[in-house]
C-alpha cells in the first residue's frame, strides 16, 4: 500500500495544476481560452477527488466524482455552444 505522504505529494502537484490553471482562466485572451482553463481546473478537481478517494479508501468520493464529471461533461457543452452562437 502506498503511504498518505505520497497522496500528499500528489494533491500538492495537482494544486498547483490548479494555480497555473486559474491563470489562464483570468489571464486568457479569448473566452474559448477562458473554457479550456476552467474546464481542465474541472479535470484537476475530479482526479483530486478520485485520489482522496483512494488515500482514505471511501468509495463515495469517486462516486460523486463520476456526477461532477457528467456535470461537468454537459456545462462545458453548453458553453460551447453558446460561444459558437447556436441554438440550444
Amino acid at each position: 500500500m502506498i503511504e498518505f505522504n505520497t497522496y500528499l505529494i500528489v494533491l500538492i502537484a495537482l494544486s498547483l495544476s490548479i494555480i497555473m490553471a486559474m491563470i489562464r482562466v483570468i489571464k486568457g485572451p479569448t473566452a474559448p481560452d477562458r473554457v479550456v482553463g476552467l474546464d481542465t481546473i474541472n479535470t484537476i478537481v475530479i482526479s483530486s477527488m478520485v485520489i482522496f478517494g483512494a488515500a482514505f479508501q471511501e468509495v463515495i468520493y469517486i462516486d460523486v466524482a463520476i456526477v461532477y464529471a457528467l456535470l461537468s461533461f454537459i456545462s462545458t457543452l453548453f458553453i460551447a455552444k453558446y460561444l459558437e452562437g447556436g441554438d440550444f
